[in-house]
């Protein structure tokens, strides 16, 4: 544990809060406060600022932070990503804050900023075709453009725990082009390097990883790839889904899959329950209330979006239909829903962290509290 705030300033220092102990108010209360809020207590004073600066704290205290599921809401102005906090139990879209808003350049659908990657509080992020990539912390509200990576398309970020790097894995557009996938350290300097060809090409269709024990995972349909971050190697993983529509849902300790019906009347969950001997067991099927919904929000036969995201310890399906975002449980039954044509689900979610991250103030373009950033 890091020392004390006031410690070693002199046994008569004032405390933090008065009639508690600085270890009490620093590792029992300040280091669980959203990290808007500790941004405040730093306006309390000097003793505050120095308690909830320190790397120690700031490392503490992002290891208490939930991990949250990512909503975008999308418009030719600006991306907001917005968090769904299951803490705060089933909310209203006007109860949503955004934890980053990002102004585009233009009104072009092509130049619009779209979420690739979530890690550590870390969000990567595309704008334009082809694709340019940028970074930000939006908890510390930094932000840098990656120009050296113009022109490739993120498969995921992970930290290279050997190193303490963070890196992002790459592959070239067009991929007739150059093939193969790539690696690049961020603040390194260095140009993108080549890592080979994984006989998965699926993986270039694939949607957003998740980071779990150390690999990346990947769900193409019936296909699941994954990626040891230590070893910076792919290998194939056994999968329990059929031919649809599928993705990865990290619950807890276990690794789960979701898989929609060809119907989209229903979602299969299940489990990891051996990790190493990659054995899966059925969870359960939840149906979902079609009719119900058809009855509220129209019969419209748009495209049917359904992401199941981690809640309060089980899952949260994530229904995005027509105008409208949908939240069902696993017994099938609409828990709430958001009129919002711009809202969307996505497969991310962020642990945000106040911890200033070096290799930002390294990179040609870096801002904070600045455009664009709104």
């Amino acid at each position: 544990m890091a020392e004390p705030a006031g410690a070693g300033a002199g046994a008569e220092a004032t405390p933090l809060l008065p009639g508690l102990p600085d270890d009490i108010s620093v590792w029992e209360i300040l280091v669980r406060l959203p990290p808007k809020c500790v941004l405040r207590c730093r306006a309390v004073c000097p003793a505050w600022r120095r308690a909830t600066s320190a790397r120690g704290f700031l490392l503490a205290h992002h290891a208490r932070q939930p991990a949250i599921p990512l909503l975008y809401g999308y418009n030719y102005a600006s991306l907001d990503l917005l968090p769904l906090d299951y803490r705060a139990g089933v909310v209203a879209v006007d109860q949503l804050r955004s934890v980053a808003r990002l102004a585009h350049d233009s009104y072009s659908l092509d130049d619009c900023f779209m979420l690739e990657a979530c890690c550590d509080g870390l969000l990567a992020l595309t704008a334009h075709y082809p694709p340019k990539l940028s970074i930000c912390n939006p908890a510390t509200r930094q932000y840098a453009p990656l120009p050296q990576l113009d022109g490739f398309k993120i498969l995921g970020m992970y930290p290279h725990l050997p190193t303490g790097e963070y890196r992002l894995l790459l592959y070239p557009i067009p991929v007739e082009a150059q093939g193969g996938f790539y690696i690049s350290t961020l603040g390194s300097g260095q140009p993108p390097r080549h890592i080979g060809f994984p006989e998965a090409k699926e993986l270039r269709r694939s949607s957003v990883s998740v980071l779990f024990r150390g690999s990346l995972h990947w769900c193409i349909r019936n296909l699941m790839m994954a990626f040891d971050t230590t070893a910076e190697s792919f290998r194939q993983v056994r999968s329990p889904a059929g031919p649809g529509y599928s993705n990865l849902i990290e619950m807890g300790d276990m690794l789960g899959i979701s898989s929609l019906s060809d119907k989209a009347a229903s979602v299969n969950i299940w489990v990891m329950q051996d990790y190493e001997a990659e054995v899966w067991a059925f969870k359960y099927r939840v149906e979902l209330p079609v009719a119900e919904i058809r009855v509220q929000f129209g019969k419209s036969d748009n495209y049917w979006n359904v992401v199941a995201v981690p809640w309060d310890g089980d899952v949260l399906l994530l229904v995005k239909f027509d105008d409208c975002l949908l939240q069902v449980d696993i017994h099938g039954k609409l828990v709430s829903s958001f009129r919002r044509r711009d809202l969307g689900p996505t497969n991310l979610q962020i642990k945000q962290t106040l911890v200033q991250h070096a290799f930002f103030p390294t990179l040609e373009g870096y801002v904070v509290n600045s455009s664009p950033l709104v």
